[in-house]
């Protein structure tokens, strides 16, 4: 039997690519061994059956953005329920229109650069690429977000008012928000820069309780439907190239 040896010297030496050729197409996804994907150069191969995808290239891979429609119950990053854990190939949108080949590198090293409670549920991002991360990071007081938030009790007389403008949080004076109600028990907000914790506070100050929070969009990204609907609950897809929030 042959000895045992690393994945990219095989596809080096069948394709006569380069070493350092040969792992970025390893790497990039365009490699597979008795037909499963390996994106690992230094994976163990002897009689195995290695094929390069006809549509291979040579290209940089670009870090990733994936947008996550977080269940309540989920905490942002940490422990053992964070959102990252709920990013796998099995749980990737059937409709997700961005295109994107998936690739296991991009569930690697995911951050999250916009907060969300973890009681809330809605559109979470969850990004590789530090352009996306400054971006919402940098420019948060400018990126409006959508939320439904489902309340119970009777709102003070004057609460829609001083939703939109006139409460404070932790201290200090919120900037003016769009609030209008959705239906008898759903308000929607439209607000830049929220805080964790931020809006049940707010609706505490007007006297309602707060039975859920859900995001719908951050700046121009929105959760996304497709032809069966909306994307749903602890599903994913890629932030299309292009797309900026």
């Amino acid at each position: 039997m042959s000895a045992p040896v690393r994945l990219n010297h095989r596809v080096s030496e069948l394709f006569g690519f380069s070493r350092a050729e040969a792992e970025q197409f390893i790497q990039n996804g365009w490699v597979s061994v008795d037909g499963q994907v390996i994106e690992a150069p230094q994976h163990k191969v002897t009689v195995e059956r290695v094929e390069l995808d006809p549509s291979a290239r040579l290209e940089a891979i670009e870090p990733a953005t994936i947008l996550l429609h977080k269940p309540p119950g989920i905490d942002a990053i940490y422990g053992d329920k964070s959102a990252s854990t709920l990013v796998t190939p099995a749980t990737r949108w059937a409709d997700d229109p961005s295109g994107e080949r998936l690739l296991r590198r991009h569930f690697h090293r995911l951050t999250s650069p916009v907060p969300i409670d973890a009681e809330a549920s809605g559109l979470m991002v969850l990004t590789q690429d530090g352009r996306v991360w400054r971006r919402l990071t940098e420019d948060a007081a400018l990126i409006e977000h959508e939320y439904v938030v489902e309340i119970s009790g009777e709102i003070a007389p004057d609460g829609l008012r001083r939703l939109s403008h006139g409460l404070s949080f932790n201290g200090r004076a919120l900037p003016p928000c769009k609030v209008s109600w959705q239906n008898e028990t759903r308000l929607r907000f439209a607000i830049k820069g929220v805080q964790g914790g931020q809006l049940r506070d707010m609706c505490r100050q007007v006297g309602l309780g707060v039975v859920s929070i859900r995001r719908l969009r951050i700046g121009r990204i929105a959760l996304g439907k497709g032809p069966n609907g909306a994307m749903p609950l602890g599903i994913w897809r890629y932030l299309p190239a292009g797309e900026k929030f």
